[in-house]
């Protein structure tokens, strides 16, 4: 398939997904794009065709069959959601502007660029966007532009399984050998028995990034060529032929890896790839119609927001393209891309869920089992849980980052509360600015 027919695909895809989701309630304008070097204005399609672009180079080979069962997943959607529309809305009736807060908070720290949304009562009523697609340029950002999400991706995979554990497809405690059953001899005995939530809890023995270096797995996950969902067989495989780091059950470690092996067991199961999975299940209900996969801005084009890392104390763009992202392999655990009002959407049915609240896409007892930590050592299921006096209880938050982004969000549910924070670096200073944004919306948006 030439590059022509796959623009013609795409663009039948999004009217596709456009007509069976309906409008949604944020309206955005589309952001330019220059090309890096010369200026030249970049192809009307750049910006629309993202999420298959980003698919097609990271996947090599396996793109095509990819972008072909992505339409098939389209046609067939549902025809409820086609007559309701997204299954979760915020409004924006009350939105006020909050830009001038974010620039000293910017510039003080040396940041491309802040973008920052608040939600309250299912309402967006803050927002606002500073600074430059990339450092250097005079590109400005936009509050349509796409974000690097890093580990908010993880909240969204559980959510996912979630959403299959409700439908009966598998259940929370479900094994990695049930599953797997034509792997689980080749499996260390130890790793027969972790079960889905062990694994997005962290409990499931599954390593950090220092042991798959150790392991030299890291590397071999890095020059892997086949698909996402090939990849992440490879890192099964590779990983649980070993004893687990710790046995499962019995402590905490943050592990990219297990969620790795959870999205795969959802792969398995449904017998469609992850990304597929979280596109017609979550992205496509909630109206999420920015979401794609790997970093958001095409090669050679300021499109979109590059990634940026801190070089002698000054910001250095990251050129977009496979290598300025995790691997593939750990795409549950950290890929997705969206811009800020779609975010809002996903971080709004969250805080909805958090708080009881009935007929969302998932039931109250499915959204209490991702919010509360099994185990008393403070992470739920892709959330950290906590509690702090200015939510007047209990906090769910996470942040995300590939080192070159940098998300941070909170959800206050006893306030109907949430905030979401982005920029286009990594770093400590990007902990620090996004916190800092994070300190002055508390004390801007108190109910």
């Amino acid at each position: 398939m030439g590059q022509s027919e796959m623009g013609l695909l795409i663009r039948v895809i999004r009217a596709i997904r456009g007509s069976i989701f309906g409008p949604v309630a944020f309206s955005v304008e589309a952001g330019g794009g220059m090309l890096a070097d010369s200026k030249v204005s970049a192809p009307s399609n750049t910006a629309d065709c993202s999420y298959l672009f980003d698919v097609k180079r990271r996947i090599g080979k396996g793109w095509a069959a990819l972008a072909a069962s992505t339409f098939l997943l389209a046609v067939s959607s549902c025809a409820t959601a086609a007559a309701a529309g997204p299954e979760f809305l915020l409004s924006t009736a009350t939105l006020r502007d909050v830009a001038s807060l974010l620039e000293p908070i910017r510039a003080r720290l040396k940041l491309p660029a802040l973008a920052v949304m608040v939600i309250r009562s299912n309402a967006v009523v803050g927002s606002g966007v500073v600074g430059q697609r990339k450092w250097g340029v005079s590109e400005p950002v936009t509050l349509a532009d796409k974000w690097h999400q890093g580990s908010i991706t993880k909240s969204m995979t559980a959510t996912l399984a979630a959403l299959l554990v409700q439908d009966g497809r598998l259940h929370w405690d479900t094994p990695l050998g049930e599953v797997f059953a034509g792997r689980a001899a080749a499996m260390h005995p130890q790793w027969r028995t972790v079960t889905l939530e062990q694994l997005l809890s962290h409990r499931g023995g599954a390593p950090d990034m220092a042991w798959l270096e150790q392991q030299h797995i890291w590397g071999q996950a890095w020059n892997f060529g086949g698909t996402p969902w090939e990849a992440r067989r490879l890192l099964l495989d590779q990983v649980t032929a070993q004893a687990p780091p710790a046995k499962p059950g019995s402590q905490y470690i943050y592990s990219n890896a297990g969620y790795a092996f959870a999205g795969a067991m959802l792969e398995e199961v449904m017998k469609h790839p992850w990304e597929e999975l979280i596109t017609e299940r979550l992205f496509g209900p909630l109206g999420m119609a920015s979401a794609g996969f790997g970093v958001p801005a095409t090669p050679r084009y300021i499109n979109q927001p590059w990634g940026h890392v801190f070089t002698n104390g000054v910001p250095s763009p990251v050129a977009p393209g496979p290598d300025a992202d995790n691997p593939p392999a750990i795409g549950p655990a950290g890929t997705v891309h969206c811009s800020a009002p779609d975010l809002a959407r996903y971080v709004g049915f969250q805080l909805s869920g958090a708080r009881g609240e009935p007929g969302l896409l998932l039931r109250p007892e499915s959204f209490s089992r991702l919010h509360h930590d099994p185990d008393g050592d403070g992470y739920a299921l892709g959330w950290n849980e906590g509690r702090r006096d200015w939510a007047q209880g209990r906090t769910l938050s996470h942040t995300g980052s590939n080192n070159q982004w940098y998300s941070n969000v909170w959800l206050a549910p006893e306030r109907n509360w949430a905030c979401l924070v982005l920029t286009n670096i990594g770093g400590d200073a990007a902990f620090s600015a996004t916190d800092a944004v994070v300190e002055a919306m508390i004390a801007q948006f108190r109910p």
